[in-house]
């Protein structure tokens, strides 16, 4: 992929960014607007220019008459949206920072404006649960039909994973479930955005208690057909989207984009080949000498970006006091054998091939353990689609996997359907 700034990390949130434009959460030229005058590296350079284009586009769409310039107003609010919360991506370093309750605030204010002028709105939610949190979601009726319709349409839920927002999933995947005329509903549970700053939950293991209220939720609606509902998790999703579906077996499928199994073990992997004394430490349990060795990594004029947010975000997500406690979590949330063989539905694997974040050869073992219930596709470099998540290659990603989900809903399960 071109390169949109010289520190790795950088360039890698905006090609992601980037990517999202063409399902309407910003328009190129603000993106390359701020790539250009981004400082590498730079925290607050990120925060300020993202803040900056967040302010002047939501002032353009409070500038809009709404009720006759619906499409103006909405587009505009889905902008600023994005950008307020692409402007605390890196400060998660100080779970303290009022920012990060603000600017969550801000981009859920936009957001659910936006929302609201959709030619059929979405529907903000709050889901209970049997555990010590709600589930915020929204659902999204398909465009040809309103909430009450008497025709019952298949339903996609879409999580995200380790970073994402269910705001970003609207534009990165939910607008080409609704090109197809399916219902979709977007969620986030525990460790991600809404529920860790507003409820204060990390990331837990049991995530069908997660997904089994939201399916609960669909069952009630007259619109859902409930013999086709499907449950797709992206990036970390990808394994928490297999791990609900060992308990929840009301799917009718799995989207896996892209499969993992075992998360913990990418990061004691990279950092084995990085910094194996701290492996080393934490493999004896000396919980004191890694987290001071991760410090003192950290604080290291030369440490990269992707070594402190990665840090930085898990600590947060996982709502513990120290790295230690971080990786020691991470180790709680994977998928083995004897889990995969309780999922009773089949599961697309998506993998891609310059997947340098959640690759690893865990897609492939995903589909292993799954065996006639998986059906694997490696996504081409060649085509842009090679990259983590699909980024930047949507529709081929819609293409692939939702016509496969198609012959699913149809009954033709076969690990050999929907070949291109």
């Amino acid at each position: 992929m071109y390169q949109l700034s010289s520190d790795s990390e950088f360039s890698f949130q905006l090609e992601i960014l980037l990517s999202k434009a063409s399902g309407g959460a910003l328009a190129t030229g603000e993106l390359l607007r701020a790539a250009a005058v981004i400082k590498p590296g730079d925290f607050e350079s990120w925060y300020n220019e993202f803040k900056l284009l967040g302010d002047k586009l939501h002032a353009l769409a409070v500038s809009v008459d709404s009720k006759r310039f619906p499409v103006s107003a909405r587009e505009q609010y889905f902008h600023a949206s994005t950008h307020y919360r692409t402007a605390t991506f890196f400060l998660h370093g100080n779970a303290s920072d009022p920012r990060l309750g603000q600017f969550l605030d801000l981009q859920l204010a936009d957001f659910d404006n936006a929302v609201k002028l959709l030619p059929q709105p979405g529907q903000p939610i709050e889901l209970k649960t049997s555990y010590n949190f709600t589930v915020p979601a929204y659902f999204y009726p398909a465009p040809q039909h309103g909430n009450g319709h008497p025709e019952r349409l298949p339903t996609v839920i879409l999580g995200t994973g380790y970073d994402g927002t269910q705001q970003d999933l609207y534009h990165e995947l939910g607008h080409d479930v609704h090109a197809r005329g399916w219902n979709f509903i977007t969620y986030e549970g525990p460790g991600q955005y809404t529920v860790r700053q507003k409820q204060g939950v990390g990331f837990i293991p049991e995530w069908w208690e997660v997904i089994t209220p939201v399916v609960d939720y669909l069952a009630t609606r007259n619109d859902v057909d409930m013999d086709k509902v499907a449950l797709g998790g992206i990036s970390y999703g990808g394994v928490l989207a297999p791990i609900a579906a060992t308990r929840e077996h009301r799917l009718a499928a799995v989207l896996a984009i892209d499969g993992l199994v075992d998360p913990q073990k990418l990061i004691v992997e990279a950092y084995n080949a990085s910094i194996p004394e701290a492996i080393q430490l934490f493999e004896e349990g000396n919980r004191t000498g890694f987290n001071a060795y991760l410090k003192e990594v950290y604080n290291q004029p030369g440490a990269s970006n992707s070594f402190r947010w990665l840090l930085d975000e898990g600590i947060w997500a996982f709502n513990t006091p120290d790295a230690y406690g971080w990786l020691q979590k991470m180790g709680t949330i994977y998928l083995n054998e004897t889990m995969a063989q309780q999922i009773s539905c089949p599961v697309f694997v998506g993998s891609g091939q310059d997947d340098a974040i959640g690759g690893g050869g865990q897609p492939e073992m995903l589909a292993n353990m799954l065996g006639k219930k998986a059906f694997y596709y490696l996504f081409d470099t060649d085509i842009g689609a090679g990259e983590h998540t699909q980024a930047g290659a949507e529709s081929v990603l819609a293409m692939v996997a939702l016509d496969w989900l198609a012959d699913v809903f149809e009954g033709k399960t076969g690990n050999n359907t929907a070949r291109h």
